[in-house]
């Protein structure tokens, strides 16, 4: 039997871009462990087949379509979590997204153009915005309560940048320094506001069998460890964090990638 401390049956959890990847590999471990899920996506591509697989296996979720890196998706949110939930004990920002390209031509690379205007914007907006405007949007709530926990989902990018992936790199950097700040505004309010940055966690669902397969192989000889991590693993981390087990715990950053980060 877990302790006490581990247990999070009941408690009401928001984790936005979740229908595929490691938001759905947290999704899966926090409603398995009890918790009241609500998952949150741009489209139901991936959402409506999500849900119905957690119906299947007895761990039901909620499911929402909205647009995480607008205010007004962000209103929607709240509301559709607090008309379902009552309240909200824990908001897990998830949405990540990055475009390969170098900020100016590259004459190793010359047929990869340079990142645009308005892609940048994207991978600011995907990376950084959602979670800005996320914590903004629950934040009135959580200081009410006197309490609440935010976890910021990170990459290992952000220790290490890579060529070409310059804006994503920057943004997922300045999601950690997002969450140490928060951590620091919100502590005299019994709010904890923490951070997870993955590594290679590819989805089989989604990347199918030969994507899978070459991400495996890399990973043999990238990755200290040796292998891809599995989604599921990261929502194992997920729940310690939105467990009391973690109560003294803000404004840490927790990598978990495999060693490969400072490999």
């Amino acid at each position: 039997m877990l302790p006490k401390e581990l247990n999070v049956e009941g408690q009401s959890v928001i984790v936005t871009g979740a229908a595929r990847g490691i938001g759905r590999g947290i999704a899966e471990v926090l409603a398995e462990a009890g918790a009241k899920v609500l998952v949150t996506s741009l489209t139901d591509r991936y959402l409506k087949p999500f849900s119905d697989e957690m119906t299947k296996t007895g761990h039901p979720i909620e499911t929402l379509t909205a647009d995480a890196t607008t205010s007004k998706g962000w209103d929607h949110t709240l509301e559709f979590a607090l008309s379902r939930f009552g309240h909200v004990d824990a908001l897990i920002n998830n949405l990540g997204d990055a475009i390969m390209r170098p900020l100016v031509p590259l004459p190793d690379h010359p047929s990869r153009e340079p990142i645009s205007d308005d892609e940048y914007r994207k991978v600011l907006d995907v990376n950084l915005t959602e979670a800005f405007l996320g914590c903004r949007a629950v934040g009135s709530h959580f200081i009410d309560r006197r309490r609440g926990k935010v976890i910021n989902i990170s990459s290992q990018s952000a220790r290490r940048g890579t060529p070409q992936t310059l804006v994503y790199s920057t943004a997922k950097a300045a999601l950690v320094r997002l969450t140490q700040t928060l951590a620091l505004e919100w502590a005299p309010y019994g709010i904890t506001v923490n951070c997870i940055a993955p590594g290679s966690f590819p989805d089989p669902t989604t990347t199918g069998h030969d994507g899978y397969a070459e991400a495996e192989k890399d990973a043999k000889k990238r990755v200290p460890l040796g292998r891809v991590g599995n989604i599921r693993e990261v929502g194992f981390l997920a729940l310690y964090m939105i467990s009391a087990a973690s109560n003294y715990m803000t404004g840490e950053t927790v990598y978990i990638d495999g060693g490969s980060s400072f490999n």
